[in-house]
């Protein structure tokens, strides 16, 4: 018999008790750091060098914080299911926790590409390259000759990875959405894909402004909500 499928939406609260801030909570990035000007291309465009040396920032510390409960439950759940993680997070966390499919909708910290390059036209990963956790500076070029950029997927660009993520979605069984307030779209729609018989489970503290029937709202933090998850699906 075929194992059921699970699709997993995350968002910065799944990494956020590893030690990894979050942006829109109160304290988070977006308090310290104004995401039109870290986080858009029009940023990029305007000053490389400080969007590097924050992602260079960023990339430091994620070298030093390790995958949580939460990650690892996750990364579980492949024993008796068939799952896709589909992740707002730039982090590598879910790969080191052992989650074996994942689509990184707003890029990868741990990777570079050309400021200018195949990807602009057809989101061909080709010319991108894993750098770990190591520092890109102005004037660091790729083999093609432009400037290596953080391979983000910042505001104002396309999110390309949007249409396979619905595939997966409207595919799935179960829905699982964990550590997402739901704001940043495209991915805050993604829910709306999933099949109408597919129970949809959020693990946020945070009410849940949505209203439909399918959804079962778990109140709690990501590592105490997995456990709590996993327990509803043994019941199920």
């Amino acid at each position: 018999m075929a194992r059921k499928k699970i699709a997993v939406l995350t968002g910065a609260g799944v990494s956020a008790e590893s030690g990894i801030g979050t942006f829109r909570d109160n304290g988070g990035l977006w308090d310290r750091y104004d995401p039109q000007v870290v986080a858009s291309i029009q940023g990029w465009y305007q000053d490389r060098k400080l969007l590097l040396d924050f992602y260079n920032m960023r990339r430091a510390q994620l070298r030093d914080v390790r995958p949580n409960a939460a990650h690892r439950a996750i990364a579980a759940l492949e024993e008796d299911y068939d799952v896709t993680v589909i992740t707002q997070n730039v982090d590598n966390l879910h790969e080191r926790a052992g989650s074996s499919r994942i689509i990184h909708l707003h890029g990868e910290l741990t990777k570079v590409r050309p400021e200018y390059g195949v990807y602009d036209e057809t989101f061909s990963e080709a010319e991108v390259i894993d750098i770990g956790f190591e520092p890109v500076h102005l004037g660091d070029k790729a083999p093609n000759g432009s400037q290596l950029r953080p391979h983000i997927v910042w505001f104002g660009e396309a999110v390309p990875k949007i249409e396979k993520a619905v595939e997966v979605v409207s595919g799935a069984d179960i829905l699982l959405i964990v550590g997402t307030s739901l704001s940043v779209y495209p991915a805050a729609g993604l829910y709306r894909y999933a099949a109408p018989g597919a129970p949809i489970y959020i693990i946020d503290p945070q009410d849940v402004p949505l209203h439909d029937s399918r959804i079962t709202h778990i109140r709690a933090v990501a590592t105490e909500g997995m456990d709590r998850f996993r327990e509803l699906l043994k019941n199920s």
